[in-house]
């Protein structure tokens, strides 16, 4: 199914990552008054600040809370690091809950030496351990498998492939997935594992943003959408194809961007949203 053109930003959502510059109230005003629809607010956001609190001025505003993030980070090489991170996930929980945040993105982590099969068990294992908790508070908690540059020491889920065999497993609408242009755009098999994510209802979440050519920082030069190789409007086309109907959410960490003014920056992406996705 080709994209239809956006002709409003009411379906766009921005991360607070991505104006990092910005508090969350600045942040919140200025993506209200740019008629952004949504909200994702990352947890160094809100410090200081009572999450409850934080709730309350976005929804005044007029944005939706689309998520919180992140949670994950699983796998330890001791069973004392492994229950710390259970323990943080619970807090996270609460965190969201007390947001007003329905999602919470998991990063879920790898340990540098250790087998990513291992890597993956304790992954397991790590859900199995707050999954029950997140359904009690009616949180639902997404995984977003990471580009494999990232397998050693941040995510063993690498591909849509490994994290729907996943979520599956677990078949519980608590869990699902965020699909993460960034990390996935490259994957021959994207297509049909989004059609087969979005069979099992298992889309939560969708990150855009566009990989540069050349990208001199893997993690924090991320480009706006448009100005790079990422197919963006077609991949948003397989997402709505599989049924997903939810927000596009712009993710961007960059140095350049960060480092200009943040006005200036927020009109190219709401330019490029209408543009390029």
């Amino acid at each position: 199914m080709k994209a239809k053109r956006l002709t409003d930003c009411s379906k766009c959502c921005i991360h607070t990552i991505t104006t990092k510059p910005w508090p969350l109230e600045v942040a919140v005003e200025k993506y209200s008054h740019a008629g952004i629809g949504g909200i994702s607010v990352w947890r160094k956001a809100f410090q200081g600040l009572n999450p409850k609190n934080a709730g309350t001025l976005i929804r005044d505003s007029g944005l939706k809370i689309v998520s919180l993030v992140r949670g994950g980070f699983f796998p330890h090489q001791t069973e004392s690091g492994r229950r710390k991170a259970i323990e943080e996930n619970l807090k996270i929980i609460d965190e969201a809950a007390e947001l007003g945040a329905p999602l919470i993105v998991l990063v879920c982590g790898a340990v540098p030496g250790q087998s990513l099969d291992m890597s993956r068990g304790q992954i397991r294992d790590g859900l199995e351990n707050i999954l029950p908790y997140a359904a009690e508070c009616g949180i639902q908690l997404s995984i977003e498998p990471l580009h494999p540059m990232y397998a050693d020491d941040r995510s063993a889920i690498n591909n849509l492939s490994t994290a729907n065999d996943i979520v599956e497993s677990f078949a519980t609408p608590s869990l699902g997935i965020t699909i993460d242009i960034y990390h996935l755009w490259w994957d021959p098999q994207l297509q049909q594992e989004i059609d087969r994510c979005g069979r099992h209802q298992n889309i939560f979440s969708f990150h855009i943003c566009d990989w540069k050519t050349p990208t001199v920082d893997l993690l924090n030069d991320r480009g706006i959408m448009g100005e790079g190789c990422i197919p963006v409007k077609q991949i948003r086309g397989w997402m709505e194809s599989a049924g997903f109907s939810g927000f596009n959410e712009v993710e961007i960490f960059s140095h350049k961007y960060w480092q200009m003014d943040q006005d200036a920056y927020l009109k190219k992406i709401v330019h490029a949203y209408l543009n390029y996705v």
